[in-house]
């Protein structure tokens, strides 16, 4: 028998403040090498509080992104991905010619970023950069270039700041670890 998620404890490995500081950071890095203007396109939906946060970042360092959202699946409700990746919905659209930063939760397996990737690519896209919150190469098992990274982290399963187990979790400020 499971235990609720209400009796599970998080334990926090990136606290808010953190969080915060690090998204005027990787504004500044992505600013430096991208165009004003381009195509931000986060994957929902562990992302959307990270792109939220980073869109409004992005703005201050004077960059003017247009945003799109793709979402995949393929974890499901489990804390392993399946190896197949869903895309639900179309891929977005009027990316042909136009620099795209793709943006991500987690740089995992790499297979959901390598096929985000591929669709964008395919949509004709000038260039796909990359930008994930964490990174965890030790699970990389599909090659894909992560042009900017938040932070790197071990291979725990983190939850907060969007990112969920089974649906839960998302609402925490800061990225912890479910006991």
């Amino acid at each position: 028998m499971s235990t609720p998620e209400s009796e599970r404890r998080v334990v926090p490995l990136i606290e808010e403040a953190a969080l915060a500081a690090r998204m005027d950071g990787l504004a500044a890095e992505i600013a430096a090498v991208m165009p004003a203007e381009f195509t931000l396109v986060a994957l929902l939906k562990g992302a959307f509080v990270f792109a939220a946060d980073l869109t409004r970042a992005l703005g201050r360092a004077g960059c003017h992104p247009r945003v799109e959202f793709m979402q995949l699946s393929s974890y499901g409700s489990g804390t392993v991905s399946s190896g197949v990746v869903q895309l639900h919905g179309p891929a977005p659209e009027g990316l042909a010619g136009r620099p795209v930063l793709l943006v991500d939760d987690i740089a995992d397996s790499g297979r959901s970023l390598s096929f985000a990737r591929r669709q964008i690519l395919d949509g004709g896209a000038s260039e796909v950069r990359v930008c994930a919150l964490l990174d965890k190469p030790s699970r990389r098992v599909v090659p894909v270039p992560v042009d900017f990274v938040g932070f790197t982290v071990e291979d725990v399963f983190v939850v907060g700041y969007g990112i969920d187990y089974a649906e839960h979790y998302r609402q925490l400020p800061f990225v912890g670890v479910v006991e």
